[in-house]
């Protein structure tokens, strides 16, 4: 892997890195006598840190029959420990004008603070008993049961295109968890329970499976000699093992999947090729991926954009996207929506020859240079902020990734060729590796939203 934009999407900023010398990222790592790893990343301009735990864990590695057990654990984690009761942790962050989050993905599962410098003992004092201490009964998951079905109602239920999504990624993955969405199956998560959520703790929280990432006015000496203080004397409840996932069969069938919803008022085609992750590829196929989701659709100045609502005018909107920030599979995908009135399986074929045309004769230099400086500028943005490093670099260790592969992705993407595009889209651009999915009004309803994507970085709170 180096990095990879869809991460930073996720939390609303880009992330591409661009000249070597923009990428000029102090970055330091060690690793406690426990196992747990830490990184340290200074940003001396204004007196705050972004203090983060992360771990090695998330939705693909439920037990069968507990889908949402990870995120549900998420929510519960604020419930309380012996040192810290029911409500003291969420009071003592807002006592110290700290802002605090958590959120769950495919996997792994990450908690943060950012909070005034002097109060980084304090943040990881926290979180170092809740690592350990967490004390759960019924009176807590009860009620926050309840919580996730209504936040996967609203979500999930309430929105056609996460519903599509959802059934894509079900018909995608035969045999991986990824096929499961992150916030669980309504019928399982009804039965979660306090003996569910204990289990998942006890065996995925312990030192050994964390990462500890601090971003902000820091020294790598005064992260250490709190990290000695707070963390390492923790000790480990089972040594982290590396996953084992159920291997996806390789792809032989194209496969589609239509819904109807009567909340939706226009029609919407998407397509997801299964593709390798930034740790899984072999030599630049991510950073060709990366770039070649940039040419497609990224924008007005896109393939898709130009060809389907520009010249043919038959699309309100089309886009691509590359999903590389994943521990196992990835996807590659595209979608487009037509204009009213518009013929679905006209715009399907549209996307088809464009996706045709690149297969045959690739993508130009000219192209591949607009992309590459678009990296350059978004870089600036990227750089700027010190969660946004933070969770570069959680993501990273938590996906197969290194710190040195996260500051390598500057040169990597600046050696990609058109051959290197070209032969990444032979590989992934196969219908056989695919999902399509159609959405259909069904009667009126609101107007239609645009797909969510990509779906193994779907994170939630």
């Amino acid at each position: 892997m180096k990095v990879f934009r869809s991460l930073l999407a996720a939390v609303a900023l880009p992330l591409f890195i661009g000249e070597a010398a923009a990428l000029d990222v102090d970055v330091s790592t060690f690793t406690l006598e426990n196992g747990m790893q830490a990184v340290v990343i200074p940003d001396h301009r204004a007196p705050v840190v972004t203090h983060m735990v992360w771990y090695r864990v998330g939705s693909a590695d439920e037990p069968f029959g507990t889908s949402g057990i990870a995120h549900f654990l998420e929510h519960l984690m604020f419930k309380g420990t012996t040192k810290f009761p029911v409500g003291r942790f969420d009071e003592i962050i807002r006592q110290n004008g700290a802002e605090d989050n958590a959120f769950t993905t495919k996997d792994y599962t990450a908690y943060f603070q950012k909070v005034a410098r002097d109060r980084l003992p304090l943040m990881m004092e926290l979180e170092a008993d809740r690592m350990q201490n967490l004390v759960l009964t019924d009176k807590e998951v009860t009620p926050e049961r309840q919580v996730i079905i209504e936040e996967r109602r609203e979500r999930t239920d309430n929105e056609p295109s996460s519903l599509l999504g959802e059934q894509m990624d079900a018909a995608m993955y035969m045999a991986h968890p990824y096929g499961k969405p992150i916030i669980g199956w309504k019928h399982e998560m009804e039965k979660l329970s306090l003996d569910d959520a204990l289990t998942f703790y006890r065996a995925h929280y312990t030192p050994s499976n964390a990462i500890l990432v601090v971003a902000g006015d820091v020294t790598k000496e005064e992260v250490r000699a709190l990290a000695d203080k707070y963390y390492a004397g923790l000790k480990n409840s089972f040594i982290a093992k590396p996953r084992q996932r159920t291997e996806e069969p390789a792809p032989i069938a194209a496969r589609r999947v239509i819904m109807k919803d009567a909340r939706t008022a226009s029609p919407m085609v998407q397509r997801s090729y299964l593709a390798p992750t930034f740790s899984r590829a072999e030599g630049l196929e991510a950073e060709a991926l990366d770039l070649l989701s940039e040419i497609l659709g990224g924008g007005s100045n896109s393939i898709l954009y130009r060809k389907l609502v520009v010249e043919q005018k038959i699309a309100s909107y089309s886009g691509a996207w590359y999903s590389g920030d994943a521990l196992d599979y990835a996807t590659f995908g595209v979608y487009a929506s037509p204009n009213p009135g518009g013929d679905i399986a006209a715009l399907e074929a549209a996307v088809d020859k464009v996706l045709e045309d690149v297969l045959k004769t690739g993508v130009t230099e000219a192209q591949i240079k607009i992309a590459k400086n678009k990296v350059d500028v978004e870089t600036v943005y990227a750089l700027d902020s010190q969660a946004s490093l933070a969770r570069v670099f959680g993501t990273a260790l938590t996906t197969g990734s290194t710190v040195a592969d996260v500051l390598s992705y500057s040169t990597d993407i600046q050696k990609v060729t058109a051959a290197d595009i070209k032969a990444a889209a032979a590989k992934v651009l196969d219908i056989r590796r695919s999902v399509t999915g159609i959405l259909l009004p069904d009667g009126n309803g609101a107007e239609a939203t645009a797909p969510v994507v990509p779906a193994n970085t779907n994170s939630l709170n």
